[in-house]
């Protein structure tokens, strides 16, 4: 499967992140073409906190998590 790339502090920005913008678009608080910014970017974001992976980090070579000795 996918290396996990994202530490947990990484991780729990993206949840947090992610339930913030679903609310902001199902309460109708967001409309329009922001409302539909903020759900594909909410989406995105609670997929790749819950998962721990993030497939940009993987383009860029990049991780969060901490370095296992």
């Amino acid at each position: 499967m996918f290396k996990i790339n994202e530490g947990s502090a990484d991780r729990v920005i993206r949840v947090v992140l992610g339930i913030v913008l679903l609310a902001l678009y199902f309460m109708g608080t967001v409309t329009g073409t922001l409302g539909w910014v903020a759900l594909v970017v909410g989406i995105i974001a609670l997929a790749t906190g819950a998962v721990g992976f993030c497939p940009l980090y993987a383009v860029l070579g990049l991780s969060t998590c901490p370095v296992k000795k």
